[in-house]
């Protein structure tokens, strides 16, 4: 049995005990401080992904990134401006939703809506060249961050394709990712972390 002592012992949820359930408190605190490490990680399988796109994803990231760290932005927004397309990877036809949903226990309600929504606004450069609305950000028209998604995409994602932009490197972002991943400010879990 000593091989399994840092385990719970229960086989349904309804049999745990207090001891069980401070193992896994442990092992969760344990788990959420590698979640900067793990989310760099995804994210860098978006290096050397170009998807017909003049630089890769990764570079796209860090372009973005940069130019709101430039642009004085705090680092819970220059994390969302880092990893607003980190979903590209799993969710091809919703990506913003998903870094939206890594995002949300971390930052606002405005930072998290900008990362959410932001692949609908970012339609407004392009999606009449592939036969659709460009204007379907207006169905967002009237809500509270509406103009923060629409600069978002038009001072930072949608410039950031320039093969001779000096962007920060990777390393850059890291510190800031680790910080803002290890403050949770919405999350039924930030008590146990």
């Amino acid at each position: 049995m000593t091989e399994h002592q840092d385990r719970a012992r229960f086989t349904a949820m309804t049999e745990g005990t207090q001891e069980d359930w401070s193992i896994i408190g442990g092992h969760f605190r344990d788990f959420a401080k590698e979640l900067p490490a793990r989310v760099l990680t995804h994210l860098k399988l978006l290096e050397g992904d170009f998807g017909g796109f003049p630089i890769d994803r990764l570079e796209h990231s860090l372009q973005t990134a940069t130019r709101a760290h430039r642009d004085g932005r705090d680092e819970p927004y220059v994390v969302m401006a880092l990893l607003h397309d980190i979903g590209d990877t799993l969710g091809t036809f919703n990506h913003p939703e998903i870094g939206a949903a890594m995002l949300r226990p971390f930052v606002s309600e405005e930072v998290h809506w900008i990362a959410n929504t932001h692949g609908v606004f970012q339609g407004y450069y392009f999606f009449h060249y592939l036969g659709m609305d460009r204007d379907l950000r207006e169905n967002y028209r009237g809500h509270a961050h509406f103009e923060a998604c629409a600069e978002f995409c038009e001072k930072y994602d949608q410039a950031a394709f320039d093969p001779a932009y000096e962007s920060a490197p990777l390393s850059f972002f890291e510190p800031m990712v680790g910080r803002v991943f290890s403050r949770p400010l919405n999350s039924v879990y930030a008590k146990v972390a």
